[in-house]
């Protein structure tokens, strides 16, 4: 069923569990599929002895990708217009995060309905580690 604009008010929250218990190998098998091999995100002696961190950490653009899925999940594959985010915390193996999505503004532009959200992804211990806005693009 597609989202549609009569349904929504300003302040509506969609929210998604988009990981749990995020493990090493998914952080590995994105840096394949992203093509993104920093030894901070896939070197545990790297990231430790080197990065000063206490392990490898997940890629922030993993973090927002996540946090997308949540978006098109609820909006539709196709009605993602703007998306953008800060990355306000690292994301650890083990960590679990649940993905936010508020409704800041629906509007009727040029023939369309859109809806602004703010976005936010945060950990198991409610820390934000993503933050960000979005529009889609819904129906009437």
């Amino acid at each position: 069923m597609a989202l549609k604009a009569s349904q929504l008010t300003i302040g509506h929250t969609h929210r998604e569990r988009v990981c749990e218990n995020l493990s090493r190998t998914q952080i590995v098998q994105y840096a394949g599929a992203a093509g993104d091999y920093h030894p901070l995100h896939t070197d545990e002696v790297y990231a430790t002895q080197v990065g000063g961190y206490t392990g490898v950490f997940a890629p922030g653009m993993l973090t927002m990708g996540l946090t997308g899925k949540m978006l098109t999940n609820w909006a539709g594959d196709t009605r993602l217009t703007k998306f953008g985010v800060r990355f306000t915390d690292k994301v650890w193996p083990g960590d679990t995060l649940e993905s936010e999505a508020t409704v800041s503004a629906i509007r009727h532009e040029n023939g369309e309905y859109l809806v602004d959200l703010t976005v936010s992804t945060v950990n198991q211990d409610g820390e934000i580690v993503v933050s960000g806005r979005a529009t889609v693009r819904v129906d009437p």
